[in-house]
C-alpha cells in the first residue's frame, strides 16, 4: 500500500524558514515523481513543486521561484520542501503526491494517484 506522509508544517513570522518531509512507502521510491502542492484557505489547491529522480526533472511553480528549494533523500525515501523567505501569502495545507511510475515533472494534477493528509503551513505578517 502507497502512503505518503508530510510533517514540518507550524506557524514561522514572514520571512522565517521552515522544511516539509514527505515520507514515503509501498512504492519504488526512485521510480516516482513526487509533487508539492498547497491549498490556501478559500482557494483551489495549486503546484507548488514537483521532483523526479529518474530523469532529474525539477520544477517550482514562479511565486516560490529562489525561495523554495525541493530535494530528495534515497537513502530514508523522503522528499523535502525547504522553504525560505516565506510570505503571509504562502500560508496553506501543504500535500505531496506521487503520480503514476515513471512521471516526469511537471505532471498535471489530475494524474496525481497518491495524496498524503496535509500538513499547516501558517505565516504571520
Amino acid at each position: 500500500e502507497v502512503q505518503l506522509v508530510e510533517s514540518g508544517g507550524d506557524l514561522v513570522q514572514a520571512g522565517g524558514s521552515l522544511r516539509l518531509s514527505c515520507a514515503t512507502s509501498g512504492f519504488t521510491f526512485e521510480d516516482y515523481a513526487i509533487g508539492w502542492f498547497r491549498q490556501a484557505p478559500g482557494e483551489v489547491r495549486e503546484a507548488v513543486a514537483c521532483i523526479s529522480r529518474h530523469d532529474g526533472s525539477i520544477y517550482y511553480v514562479d511565486s516560490v521561484k529562489g525561495r523554495f528549494t525541493i530535494s530528495s533523500d534515497n537513502a530514508d525515501e523522503k522528499v523535502y520542501l525547504k522553504m525560505d523567505n516565506l510570505l503571509p501569502e504562502d500560508t496553506g495545507v501543504y500535500y505531496c503526491a506521487a503520480p503514476p511510475s515513471g512521471s516526469i515533472c511537471p505532471v498535471p494534477e489530475y494524474d496525481y494517484e497518491y495524496w498524503g493528509q496535509g500538513t499547516v503551513v501558517t505565516v504571520s505578517s
